[in-house]
């Protein structure tokens, strides 16, 4: 049995959830559009080149949360599985997390993106373990603050060893399936590093360290 961990966005899904989350608020009125699709927007590509304010852009993504009740966000949350993430679900990602399953190896989702918006998406992969950037919550209720360290970059790792610790496990046959050069750091520890549809920073890597490269397209 080993560890198979797979990032979510643009991975195991066609797409980033962290950022359909801001279309979904904006398309639904629930923001300002102008205002908040830009810095969606601009954040989104601050991740893409490398040089994202991990806490900046997680405290402009937990506000919203913080302005609601939790029962709203739950109601919301079904209406963005079913309009923004149902379309992009891969099924070849599905048929990947099920052979490993099969095999006996442990799953689990190691993102970036907070774990209101995550956790059930990793549901809906029949994946239970989560690690991903946690909200604070006081009185059930998102303050609009981090809760701990940001699941991104070493991040990812930090997390990742400490969850190990807890959970006595090892990276003894692991593996990390990943899109992203932002995700290094995880992808240089593992025993099995796997490219999937990845970006074309993090395939230069690979081809230079013999990685393999798959598609769920």
């Amino acid at each position: 049995m080993a560890l198979a961990i797979f990032d979510l966005d643009n991975t195991l899904i066609g797409n980033d959830s962290d950022y359909l989350w801001g279309e979904f608020l904006v398309q639904m009125g629930y923001v300002n559009a102008d205002e908040f699709a830009a810095q969606n927007a601009q954040f989104y590509e601050d991740y893409k080149s490398g040089c994202l304010d991990i806490m900046a852009y997680q405290r402009f993504a937990l506000k919203p949360l913080s302005e609601q009740s939790m029962e709203t966000l739950n109601k919301w949350h079904a209406q963005f599985m079913e309009k923004f993430i149902e379309p992009i679900i891969l099924p070849k990602a599905q048929a990947l997390v099920d052979e490993h399953k099969a095999k006996g190896d442990r799953v689990i989702i190691i993102t970036a993106t907070n774990t209101f918006i995550t956790r059930r998406i990793g549901l809906r992969y029949g994946i239970a373990e989560l690690l991903g950037t946690n909200g604070e919550i006081v009185n059930n209720r998102y303050t609009g603050e981090v809760a701990g360290i940001p699941t991104f970059q070493e991040g990812k790792v930090t997390r990742l060893n400490e969850w190990l610790a807890k959970e006595n496990e090892t990276l003894e046959g692991s593996y990390f399936y990943s899109d992203s050069f932002n995700d290094l750091p995880l992808l240089e520890i593992v025993d099995h590093p796997i490219v999937v549809d990845g970006d074309d920073k993090l395939l230069a890597i690979a081809k230079e360290k013999n990685w393999p490269s798959i598609s769920f397209r």
